[in-house]
């Protein structure tokens, strides 16, 4: 028997060609505040190969700067979710210091939701909370007045600055 490959739901979004990196997800009508904008799909994965996954990933993405880096989501102690696969459009959401959408994980589903309304054509960002441990793989493009300059999670940033000034 064949893998049912799940289907992402584009009642809200279309992909286009980013400012802030590669491909970026858009509001292809306005978005009410706490809307699910989309499901962040894939497949489900032991932590071990998830960190291999991510890895590989992020090998790969230096090669080609087109490519994205880390589709993996940390679900829990257990498992992550790779979400590397072509039937996920989610995954093309890039990370802001300033989102308009926040992912909320229930169990083992990860969803997109909007923090705020959404315009028409505005495109959808959430941050990406990626924690201090090689900040410097990850330089930031969002280009908002609140970007901190690399892909972390707004918690980690008070720390982020600590070890700034220590450098300094």
């Amino acid at each position: 028997m064949k893998a049912q490959i799940p289907k992402a739901n584009t009642k809200y979004i279309l992909i286009k060609n980013s400012k802030i990196h590669g491909k970026g997800v858009y509001a292809k009508r306005n978005i009410k505040k706490r809307t699910k904008v989309i499901e962040y799909i894939g497949e489900i994965i032991s932590k071990d190969e998830g960190d291999k996954r991510a890895t590989d990933q992020y090998k790969l993405a230096k090669k080609n700067k087109n490519l994205g880096s880390v589709y993996v989501f940390e679900l829990n102690k257990k498992y992550d979710l790779d979400g590397s696969f072509k039937y996920n459009i989610a995954r093309f959401i890039n990370h802001s210091c300033n989102p308009n959408c926040r992912y909320k994980q229930k169990g083992l589903k990860i969803w997109i939701v909007a923090k705020k309304n959404i315009k028409k054509g505005e495109e959808i960002s959430y941050d990406y909370g990626y924690d201090l441990e090689d900040y410097k793989n990850h330089k930031c493009k969002c280009g908002s007045e609140k970007c901190i300059g690399y892909i972390m999670g707004r918690k980690y940033k008070k720390n982020f600055e600590k070890l700034i000034e220590k450098k300094n």
